[in-house]
């Protein structure tokens, strides 16, 4: 009889426990994840990307390199098939392949479907919900130790070219990024990060 007293007062105890560790289990969210990214100042790794386009049957591959700096640097270095790079610091795009010899500059609040689509990958990145919330409809599902953003692009233009971009990562980590193109055309990049 002492024996299931003993029990039915450790239940109070268990049940109690389980709550706490249930409600900060559902704490996580996207606040959570952005300020987790935020607070990443420098990252760097290599990339591998697919493009599939209905016009081919096997898919494009490029690889190189990928590298970001808080708040507004970021780096994507193709090495094959060509080299070329794209970096956005500040605003500003160049553009530069090296095997045709060209490079382009360009703003990107000028072009305002480029703009949306860098800033999926930098507001990720350095965890600013506020400008990735002013272009996307911003989706969560996971939890810290393995999540997915899906973006839904807000603006008419946007949404002409990309209809939704997916980006997958595990705790401070982007590890996946992928587009669906409006056209039905998708890509999925693969970010391996390099350790320090």
């Amino acid at each position: 009889m002492r024996s299931l007293f003993m029990l039915l007062c450790l239940v109070p105890v268990f049940v109690h426990a389980e709550a706490e560790s249930s409600v900060a289990a559902t704490a996580w969210g996207l606040p959570q994840l952005m300020q987790s990214l935020a607070q990443v100042q420098r990252s760097q790794g290599s990339f591998v990307e697919r493009k599939h386009l209905a016009v081919l049957d096997v898919p494009l591959t490029s690889s190189g390199t990928l590298s970001f700096q808080a708040p507004g640097h970021l780096e994507k270095r193709t090495l094959e098939p060509r080299d070329e790079s794209l970096v956005l610091d500040q605003g500003v795009l160049t553009i530069e392949n090296r095997t045709r010899n060209t490079r382009r500059t360009l703003v990107v609040q000028q072009y305002p479907a480029v703009w949306a689509f860098v800033e999926s990958i930098r507001s990720t990145l350095a965890g600013d919900l506020p400008t990735l919330q002013r272009f996307y409809k911003v989706e969560l599902k996971g939890d810290a130790a393995k999540w997915r953003l899906r973006l839904l692009p807000l603006e008419k233009q946007t949404r002409g070219m990309v209809k939704e971009i997916v980006i997958s990562g595990r705790a401070d980590r982007v590890a996946v990024i992928e587009m669906l193109e409006a056209n039905g055309d998708r890509a999925t990049m693969t970010v391996t990060e390099e350790k320090p």
